[in-house]
């Protein structure tokens, strides 16, 4: 593989400093890179490490594909625990992770996971000093924490606008990866608005390709004026380390969270009482409800005496802005629905029989925080068939059997391989309430109902344990 001469480096250098790149490169030092940014920021930057007291065989920590635990063992321990003197058959476990300054007067950032549950919590700075922090709070839903340490005058990092960073942007990444201290890493800006990554119930993510490892979770995301624009959060890997894909929780939304923690040392969002169609709503979709273009958001139910049932809001309505603003999809409403304070108005344009509608909702705060198929029929009817599902009637114990509070509808008994059915998602213990807009309480009504699908195309609303959702199901050619 070839390599880039010293002159192409520079180049490549100078672009992303946005330097004037002069005739000759004996002109420019480009031997500094990104010195610049880590000569501002890394002052900031601290290396947290932690203390908990955990029974013989627990750990605390993260797993899974996703990888943004810090809690490291000692490389001197050689991954065994560290034995306490404490009865009970309990240790010492040490973690460590990574936090930046964000005011003069010793306000650290850094994620829930890195400081949620501990017993003690040390603050190592750049310049070989050391504190005991205080945790202030910490936010589980979109995984910020902050912690606090005494005195004033402290380094800090200026806030930078998430909002105005570029796909293909340079970022800067530093913290401490596997107890390395002030670690930098170069990279871009891969994408932005990620969500339904199943790191935290609100996300709202900036992935980044600068080399993000176990031990930078909390670590400033940095743009190169140095100004912090996330918080290091999570990775991508099947290995444990480094694969190009990391995560970042936006700045914008982590000050959010500090200013109500600092407030409260608790967070309040904001909530109306809808449950969303998961997924996006797509043009299909959007023509079984009799609007012509994909986007915004699908009410699949509504809770009982919540705000939206009170200001008339139904299953079915589509939601296409808030607040003057175009609603795209349910990840992003759901965020912007959250950094509405409780009381406040949130004025909603609807679409409901083929029209739009004005709704006005008043915001509450979010409240605080299948079994066996049913027996198979002797004669399955042709849509049955044709749609590779089986249902049957609702009994109340069969109703209470499963967890629903209604015996309204027809249960999905089983659904066949490889059939519409499982590629829509339906499941055996859903029940269907709705086919084609037309409420369903036999298997008689059922199949009047099904038979009445327009191209192939029939339009679902089942409930399960978590909620009611719209699908659309599509028969083979």
């Amino acid at each position: 593989m070839s390599r880039l001469s010293d002159w192409g480096q520079g180049v490549f250098a100078a672009a992303a400093l946005g330097v004037l790149i002069p005739a000759r490169a004996a002109d420019v030092d480009f031997r500094k890179g990104f010195s610049g940014v880590a000569e501002k920021a890394g002052p900031a930057v601290v290396f947290i490490q932690v203390e908990k007291q955990v029974p013989v065989g627990g750990r605390f920590g993260g797993g899974g594909p996703f990888y943004g635990s810090p809690y490291d063992y000692d490389p001197g321990q050689q991954g065994q625990p560290r034995r306490s003197r404490q009865p009970q058959q309990m240790y010492k476990q040490m973690g460590q992770g990574s936090g930046f300054l964000i005011s003069k007067d010793g306000y650290i950032l850094t994620n829930t996971h890195v400081v949620g549950d501990v017993d003690k919590i040390t603050v190592k700075m750049n310049d070989g000093r050391e504190f005991i922090a205080k945790r202030v709070g910490a936010d589980s839903k979109t995984e910020v924490a902050l912690i606090k340490i005494e005195g004033d005058g402290f380094p800090c990092l200026p806030v930078g606008d998430p909002d105005k960073l570029l796909i293909g942007e340079w970022v800067v990444a530093i913290g401490n990866p596997f107890g390395l201290k002030q670690s930098l890493t170069v990279g871009v800006v891969s994408a932005k608005g990620r969500s339904n990554i199943g790191i935290a119930d609100y996300e709202d993510f900036i992935q980044t390709d600068a080399a993000i490892n176990p031990g930078n979770s909390g670590g400033p995301l940095l743009n190169i004026d140095g100004e912090v624009v996330g918080i290091n959060t999570a990775i991508y890997s099947q290995s444990g380390g480094y694969m190009g894909i990391g995560f970042a929780v936006p700045i914008d939304m982590a000050m959010q969270v500090k200013g109500q923690l600092v407030a409260s040392g608790r967070v309040t969002r904001g909530y109306i009482g809808v449950i969303m169609n998961p997924g996006e709503l797509t043009e299909q979709m959007a023509k079984s409800f009799g609007r012509n273009e994909p986007g915004g958001v699908l009410i699949s139910d509504i809770q009982k005496d919540g705000p939206a049932d009170k200001a008339g809001l139904k299953s079915g309505d589509i939601i296409i802005e808030l607040n003057g603003k175009k609603v795209h999809d349910s990840p992003g409403f759901r965020m912007d629905v959250a950094r509405i304070m409780p009381k406040e108005k949130a004025n909603l344009v609807i679409f409901r029989d083929g029209k739009t509608k004005k709704v006005t909702v008043t915001v509450d705060a979010f409240p605080e925080d299948g079994a066996a198929a049913g027996p198979r029929p002797d004669n399955m009817s042709e849509a049955q068939d044709k749609m590779g599902l089986q249902v049957q009637e609702v009994t109340r114990d069969l109703a209470r059997r499963f967890g629903y509070e209604t015996d309204r509808g027809v249960m999905v008994s089983e659904v066949m391989r490889g059939s519409p059915a499982e590629e829509a998602g339906l499941e055996p213990g859903m029940l269907i309430l709705e086919v084609n807009r037309m409420d369903v309480n036999n298997v008689k009504e059922f199949e009047q109902a099904m038979r009445k699908g327009k191209d192939g195309n029939t339009l679902l609303r089942v409930k399960t344990e978590r909620g009611a959702r719209y699908l659309n199901l599509r028969a083979e050619e």
